[in-house]
């Protein structure tokens, strides 16, 4: 299916990704490393999405919308071609180009569950493709210069054809003060180091809308779904940033959606919001919780030897969050129990084991202790539930 160009905004985005293929990616680095990161995980599809582990009969199908280059793609086909599922990935994107590159790395890693289509987003609702989403948008309040910065470009460079548009950005970025805010924004970097696509996502995209996190929940609202979390969940808990006691007060009485709109409007550095989505009324309970029957831990990308060795002796992670440091307190047995968690394991299944190996910790006590780890490393994205 050819990418349909309804109007002067889709043909300005068709023609910027044709000619700037974003992300720049070489399909002859897949032989070197698989990118990873979120929405496209699969441990974290089965925890927010599915509530459960995907079977391996299957079947199941992904939509990968706005693909771009295959970074997401590439890494959710790896994971299920690593187990025995019934899967299907959809690449959608409206650039050909961009398609190119990422079935290009598809085939240099030999995968073979991805269908490849030239469509774009706003031919959603007509392609009749649905079901949970892992979605990313930018974060408003933490690419603040960026919106500022593409209205100067747009008084001085509109009339330009490309790559004079390039030219201009890249002048214009020699030129800022260092009041600038673009310039003073310290935690935006595809201007600096990929390149003319790099500057053109950024600087000359005639399609680019940032959200507010209260937005976020407006816009799922009013599409009939159903936000089930937050990548990384941590950063939007209003706790872990107040320590005045009133304020933390305050601040545990809020709704969810508000707590997280209050981290946001406090941290002021959030550049994207990666969520997952399911249907306001799903089929089972999403995400799992800690007491949950049968939920079972799952570590991700870390060893439970690994976590539990890091967890010995320490009373707290500390961790730097693009310049906003945090320190969580851990419960006294988290290295005993992150040791079992092997991703098979059921939760009451940990709880007894622990009060037979000498740790003298009640199956209760056991919980409380797993619910003040959970909290900890579901925040950071180390353990989900399945």
């Amino acid at each position: 299916m050819a990418a349909k160009t309804k109007n002067s905004a889709d043909r300005a985005v068709h023609g910027q990704y044709e000619a700037y293929p974003y992300p720049p990616r070489d399909p002859a680095d897949e032989a070197k490393r698989l990118i990873t990161g979120s929405p496209s995980s699969l441990v974290k599809i089965e925890h927010y999405v599915v509530g459960g582990r995907i079977p391996d009969a299957g079947p199941f199908r992904a939509l990968i919308a706005g693909g771009g280059t295959g970074d997401a793609t590439i890494m959710l086909a790896s994971q299920l071609a690593a187990r025995p599922i019934d899967a299907e990935i959809i690449h959608l994107d409206i650039s050909a180009a961009s398609l190119d590159v990422a079935r290009a790395r598809a085939e240099a890693r030999s995968l073979e569950n991805v269908k490849f289509l030239e469509a774009s987003l706003t031919d959603l609702a007509a392609l009749g493709l649905g079901g949970g989403i892992g979605l990313m948008l930018y974060g408003r309040l933490g690419r603040t210069g960026v919106y500022e910065a593409q209205a100067l470009l747009r008084l001085l460079a509109e009339d330009l054809t490309d790559p004079a548009r390039i030219d201009s950005a890249r002048a214009l970025l020699g030129d800022l003060p260092p009041t600038n805010w673009l310039k003073r924004n310290s935690h935006l970097g595809d201007h600096q180091n990929a390149g003319d696509a790099g500057i053109y996502d950024l600087l000359l995209h005639r399609r680019d809308r940032a959200y507010r996190v209260d937005e976020i929940f407006v816009l799922a609202a009013g599409a009939g779904l159903r936000i089930t979390g937050f990548i990384e969940q941590a950063r939007y808990d209003p706790l872990n940033y107040l320590e005045d006691a009133t304020l933390r007060e305050k601040a545990a009485a809020l709704s969810w959606p508000q707590q997280c709109a209050a981290a946001e409007l406090i941290a002021g550095n959030m550049k994207v919001h990666i969520c997952y989505h399911v249907p306001d009324k799903p089929a089972r309970a999403v995400p799992l919780l800690p007491r949950s029957p049968g939920a079972v831990p799952v570590l991700n990308d870390v060893s439970p030897e690994a976590l539990a060795g890091r967890l010995t002796g320490a009373p707290a992670i500390s961790l730097d969050f693009d310049g906003v440091k945090m320190r969580l307190a851990l419960p006294a047995q988290a290295p005993a129990i992150t040791g079992l968690v092997d991703g098979e394991r059921s939760l009451p299944e940990i709880h007894r084991y622990l009060g037979k190996a000498g740790q003298k910790i009640s199956p209760a006590g056991s919980a409380r202790q797993f619910d003040t780890l959970y909290a900890v490393l579901n925040g950071i994205n180390a353990m989900l539930l399945r």
